[in-house]
């Protein structure tokens, strides 16, 4: 084709010429158009380089979370209750990880699940750049997976709660979701405390989303606050133990036991049975704490607090004689299992007799009954600040009727918590004063407020004892050798059918010591018991025992009943540490050293 010959574009003529012309044109358009590109190359290179960095780092740059190491729970003595250990999550991009089926199998297998359940959780993602595939893995085995290098998969630095005690503890510690924040018990009360605050970095990632480096630190991961708790894991040891054997051996529902310091109100052990162990994901739903939660009908381990009322009225004493003959209230028959007759009032709170403390509530208006228990803490809860700590129930005074008021004073139509129960006889033991319940270590005196008189918590501790030591009293299992002890027990039945089940009971013992210097309280319930004994002082009596046997010595509490010791047992004492009994060990000792070490004792703890 020439450029002379004649051409036509809808019927148009052109000549060489002009076409020539429009060839000129179009190449300037296309030189101005080169210089134009050439002259924005040059000033986003040479002027305005920072353009392209921050185009590039907006592709590959990314701000990347720091985790926080959760503080840890301690026992007041500094023994670990909960900590947190590292650990990696293993997760992928499912976008990058569908092109590399082939590498399933192996994938699969590191982290110990089927082929087939990883390949449908990545195809079933796919519109997702972030997927776990194994959370809280070891790093010992986070590792091998890295080290499989397959494209698209990454590991992530977290934590995982861990509980040394496990299940001895479980119930107080509570514990923590997959994102360790607090769930139940301490952890999740003091989760602000203990929680950690999350850092940032800006990190530079390649295409398969890998980082490659750490740029800068934007805010540092601040590690969470340390919980000092008021617990004393051996005394919660023992605790767990004795009440564990006790449920089983009377083949009971369940059981709680709480131990207070009476000087500072600190809880020192709070076990229930069954237990949970926090460690075990599958035994979570069981850790509710029942001891501060659940509540119950306490039974006559309720009559010191009645008891309480009726000296402070100023019109009985310890010796004040009462008829116990079996009497109708409101049209409702109350009499005792064995009569008693006509005794003083400590031997109606020695021998619990229902009668006598039913007359001797009716005897007082409402009201003093009433402000009696609500100054005990009956009806409100402790203070201690556990997540679902139940008030329990202590019914308006203007609600009670006669029938009403004698049932309170033997223990029903009102509920109370173990912890609840411990606390009240915390009371007593501090003279009559009421300090709040805490979890965590009291560094400071607690002063607390009076809730009875010093001659009245003097007077009921006198009483409390008999219960112990006292011919036919109900506590005899209780007593600790060396030490005097004040308690009481109870035995209530167990509401049924919008009645009580005469066959099923619930056996209580609530009590405090050594008596001469109170220093524990504490309360141990058993739900259920269908071993054949159900009775407070035989089921619940000797947990307490052994219990409070152990604690005192484990505190070092100078023992206060020396005479009381079997034979075979000393008492030993330094200058710097309070006498406590111990074992002989070797040879028997004769009359004469046994003779000289109980003197020595008896002067050291004067």
């Amino acid at each position: 084709m020439k450029f002379s010959d004649a051409r036509r574009y809808e019927g148009k003529a052109f000549s060489p010429e002009q076409f020539r012309g429009r060839m000129r044109v179009a190449a300037v358009v296309i030189a101005l158009a080169v210089l134009g590109l050439g002259a924005r190359a040059a000033q986003l290179q040479l002027f305005d380089n920072g353009f392209l960095e921050g185009q590039g780092a907006a592709r590959h740059m990314r701000i990347d979370p720091v985790a926080a190491h959760r503080g840890s729970i301690l026992d007041r003595n500094g023994e670990i209750l909960a900590a947190s250990m590292p650990v990696d999550s293993v997760w992928a991009n499912p976008r990058e990880l569908k092109d590399v089926t082939n590498q399933y199998a192996r994938l699969a297998e590191a982290l110990n699940r089927s082929e087939t359940s990883l390949a449908q959780s990545i195809s079933s993602n796919l519109d997702r750049q972030f997927l776990y595939l194994y959370r809280h893995m070891a790093p010992q085995f986070a590792a091998q997976v890295a080290n499989l290098k397959i494209p698209g998969v990454n590991l992530q630095r977290e934590y995982r709660r861990f509980y040394p005690a496990a299940e001895v503890t479980g119930h107080v510690l509570g514990f923590t979701n997959i994102d360790d924040v607090g769930q139940e018990g301490l952890e999740y009360a003091y989760d602000r405390m203990l929680g950690g605050q999350e850092g940032r970095k800006r990190v530079i990632r390649d295409l398969r989303g890998n980082t490659v480096e750490d740029v800068e630190s934007i805010r540092q991961a601040r590690p969470g606050g340390e919980l000092v708790s008021s617990i004393d894991l051996r005394i919660q040891y023992v605790a767990y133990r004795e009440l564990k054997a006790a449920v089983a051996a009377n083949r009971a529902q369940s059981g709680s036991m709480v131990v207070v310091d009476v000087d500072t109100g600190e809880v020192l052990a709070m076990v229930n049975q069954p237990s949970c162990n926090p460690n075990d994901f599958e035994q979570r739903r069981d850790c509710r704490n029942r001891a501060a939660t659940d509540i119950f009908e306490p039974g006559s381990a309720i009559k010191p607090f009645v008891a309480a009322a009726a000296l402070a009225s100023g019109r009985y004493r310890a010796h004040t004689l009462i008829d116990t003959s079996p009497w109708v209230v409101g049209g409702w028959p109350i009499q005792d299992e064995h009569p008693l007759g006509v005794v003083p009032l400590s031997t109606v709170i020695a021998k619990s007799s229902n009668v006598g403390m039913s007359k001797v509530a009716l005897s007082l208006s409402r009201e003093e009954v009433w402000k009696t228990l609500d100054a005990f803490g009956f009806g409100q809860v402790t203070g201690s600040g556990f997540p679902g700590e139940s008030a329990a129930v202590l019914p308006s005074a203007s609600q009670w009727r006669p029938r009403d008021q004698a049932s309170i004073s033997y223990g029903y139509r009102l509920s109370v918590t173990p912890l609840q129960l411990a606390h009240a006889y915390a009371v007593i033991g501090a003279g009559g004063v009421s300090r709040p319940i805490s979890l965590q270590r009291v560094e400071q005196p607690v002063a607390g407020r009076r809730a009875i008189s010093p001659s009245v918590a003097r007077e009921l501790l006198r009483m409390m004892e008999k219960v112990v030591i006292e011919q036919g009293a109900t506590g005899a299992k209780a007593e600790i050798d060396g030490y005097r002890v004040a308690g009481k027990t109870g035995t209530a039945q167990r509401a049924a059918n919008g009645g009580y089940d005469t066959n099923r009971y619930r056996a209580i013992f609530g009590g405090v010591a050594p008596v001469s210097h109170p220093k524990l309280a504490a309360v141990v319930m058993i739900e259920d018991p269908t071993g054949g004994k159900f009775y407070g002082g035989d089921v619940a009596a000797p947990v307490f025992s052994a219990v409070l046997s152990d604690a005192l010595r484990l505190l070092g509490v100078p023992a206060d009943n020396v005479q009381n010791l079997p034979p075979g047992r000393l008492l030993q004492a330094s200058e710097d540490a309070p006498a406590q009994p111990v074992e002989l060990i070797g040879r028997a000792a004769g009359a004469s050293d046994s003779k000289s070490a109980r003197s020595f004792a008896a002067r050291k703890t004067q």
